[in-house]
């Protein structure tokens, strides 16, 4: 298990490389400033698919990485 500090580090890199610094810093303002309920956004993100469907996706994705 890693640590908080340990896992904020890894997020702030990968907002970085998938948006850019100016861009990551714009994302972790617009989260900060609105109210944020991460389980109903989740319930609401990919409405159409199971659990199951969501985590084989998933496990895909991972195996195309390590390759």
């Amino acid at each position: 298990m890693i640590t908080d500090a340990e896992i904020r580090m890894a997020g702030l890199k990968a907002l970085s490389a998938a948006l850019g610094d100016v861009q990551a810093e714009r994302f972790i303002t617009l989260v900060m400033r609105e109210p944020f309920d991460y389980t109903e956004w989740q319930r609401k993100l990919w409405p159409e698919q199971s659990v199951k469907d969501i985590s084989a996706a998933a496990m895909r994705q991972r195996q195309a990485a390590s390759e």
